[in-house]
């Protein structure tokens, strides 16, 4: 197999280009300067494709698992890169209740190893309960399965040392998805001006991520349209903050930096306002240092109702010749457009309106099944990422503050 990162910056090239206009010439020059020196301020955005082309490959694929609502969004990548759902198993029935009205021509089966032994399914999917995501990845890949997990793809180390002995002995493909880079149209559109150089070198960067316990029915699919389920208050099962939460932002500390060997220098959790359920955890942080750069993350559940959405999510990326910052769901207090994206380098500062862009994920992973290959993600950095929380969930201290 082999990794191949100039077809996924192809990809992103041919999306359309930048049409930059002034946002601010009409201001005196005064009003755009900044310590002392003149600078621009312009507003982009990112050119939709003239023609979004069809998908060039088709598999077949299955879902074994869909305990948290994000199976519906990897179902849709999957089927944006062309490929066919052909059958699903769950375990809890108001989630099959709920699968069965969006999929209902799509064969439901009693049990897992149905999925798992179907002969025309290429790929199989889960978002089962994070501590049994694992030993479905290991059975799946041993019958000749492709993979792809939920996040956290894993909640001990002995899952992945099991995980990673199936990938070398059978050779199949396992990937984690890690939507907040993957199916976040601003955060790609950062790595590939990362990729440019736009800001020089990469040195740090600093992911705060909200997340919001219930959303009502304007919840979406992000898990908390309906009550959160007795495994979501159990880390056991879910993983613990870091672990959870916290994949998605050590992932984008990996990819943006570009490092392949990382610690974790410090890491706390902490269960402010959920006595009720006393082994939960509602915030924690960490402090990572790699081979090519550093890393800070912040994870919460405390997103207020007043935000409209489930998380004001940030990603901020220092480089030696300028900054980003990525607002990836919201402009809090401006609007509620998501994939918002600041560039400042050394001659302007930038917005880029980030929403029309196209997501490559979908179309290369399952390219990358055909082809066997590993252009939508890098199969040991996704594993690294879960390497770097399961050893910060371990270390954790757990923190009391007064009230």
């Amino acid at each position: 197999m082999t990794t191949n990162l100039t077809e996924r910056r192809e990809f992103l090239k041919q999306v359309g280009s930048l049409g930059s206009a002034a946002m601010m010439a009409c201001l005196p020059e005064s009003a755009m300067a900044f310590g002392g020196g003149a600078a621009r301020i312009v507003q982009d955005a990112v050119a939709p494709a003239q023609n979004e082309a069809a998908p060039t490959h088709h598999i077949k694929f299955a879902v074994c698992g869909m305990s948290h609502d994000h199976i519906y969004g990897m179902i849709g990548a999957v089927q944006r890169g062309g490929g066919e759902l052909v059958a699903a198993w769950g375990g809890e029935a108001d989630k099959l209740a709920a699968f069965r009205k969006r999929y209902p021509d799509v064969k439901m089966v009693a049990t897992q190893d149905e999925v798992l032994d179907d002969p025309s399914a290429q790929l199989v999917l889960t978002s089962q309960v994070a501590s049994e995501r694992a030993g479905i990845a290991v059975r799946a890949m041993k019958r000749g399965k492709d993979f792809l997990s939920d996040k956290p793809g894993l909640t001990t180390l002995e899952q992945l040392a099991e995980v990673r002995k199936t990938i070398a002995e059978t050779k199949r493909i396992y990937a984690i998805m890690y939507s907040e880079l993957l199916e976040v149209k601003a955060a790609v559109y950062a790595g590939e001006l990362v990729r440019q150089g736009a800001i020089g070198k990469v040195i740090q960067t600093i992911n705060i991520a909200p997340h919001q316990i219930a959303q009502g029915s304007a919840g979406g699919d992000a898990g908390g349209a309906s009550p959160r389920p007795d495994w979501f208050w159990n880390p056991d099962q879910y993983g613990g903050i870091l672990c959870d939460i916290g994949s998605h932002q050590v992932d984008q500390f990996l990819f943006y930096t570009g490092c392949t060997e990382a610690q974790v220098v410090e890491s706390q959790v902490a269960n402010v306002r959920h006595p009720h359920h006393p082994r939960f955890q509602d915030f924690g942080d960490m402090v990572l240092r790699g081979n090519r750069g550093f890393g800070y993350v912040r994870l919460d559940w405390f997103t207020p109702d007043g935000l409209g959405t489930w998380g004001d999510g940030r990603l901020f990326i220092l480089g030696t010749e300028g900054y980003m910052e990525v607002r990836k769901y919201t402009n809090v207090g401006v609007s509620h457009q998501g994939n918002n994206l600041y560039v400042v380098d050394g001659k302007q500062a930038r917005y880029i309106d980030c929403s029309a862009m196209p997501l490559p994920f979908g179309p290369q992973f399952v390219a990358d099944i055909v082809n066997r290959t590993h252009t939508a993600q890098n199969q040991d950095e996704a594993l690294l990422a879960a390497e770097l929380v399961l050893k910060a969930q371990l270390n954790a201290k757990f923190v009391t503050i007064e009230s």
